[in-house]
């Protein structure tokens, strides 16, 4: 089972945003869509960062007014985790708790094709046990 298979059941669905845009703007789209990171994109659309709850808790640290007022891209992580559609659920799910992150953009041939979250993984792999339990069951009561 790999990412691809995420995408297909959830959707290749992203919220993005520039960074440029205000933290306070990005923490509206966290909001009304209830997700808990978005990826942020250059005027091309390529992909340059993410930003998650975590990271604007990390920020409010501070003088908090001011950090909603400043650019998501003073608050991104640049450092990206990235995968493709042909990654393993196992290697994600290894990746993810190594360096642990909870969102991870999907990409094919340089191009946004997705973002992941642990939790969508996590019921991926719920699913593939139970559907597991299931043969095993029926195969010792046949």
């Amino acid at each position: 089972m790999n990412v691809e298979n995420i995408l297909q059941s959830k959707g290749a669905k992203v919220f993005t945003i520039s960074g440029e845009a205000k933290i306070a703007e990005a923490i509206r789209v966290l909001n009304s869509e209830n997700i808990g990171a978005v990826v942020v994109v250059d005027a091309e659309d390529q992909v340059v960062g993410i930003m998650s709850e975590r990271d604007v808790i990390r920020q409010m640290g501070g003088d908090s007014t001011a950090v909603l007022f400043s650019p998501v891209s003073g608050c991104m992580t640049r450092n990206l985790i990235t995968c493709t559609p042909e990654t393993s659920l196992d290697e994600l799910m290894q990746l993810m708790t190594a360096r642990r992150i909870r969102h991870v953009p999907v990409l094919r041939n340089g191009q946004l094709a997705g973002l992941v979250s642990i939790g969508d993984v996590v019921k991926r792999k719920i699913e593939k046990t139970e559907e597991e339990a299931a043969a095993m069951r029926e195969y010792i009561a046949s």
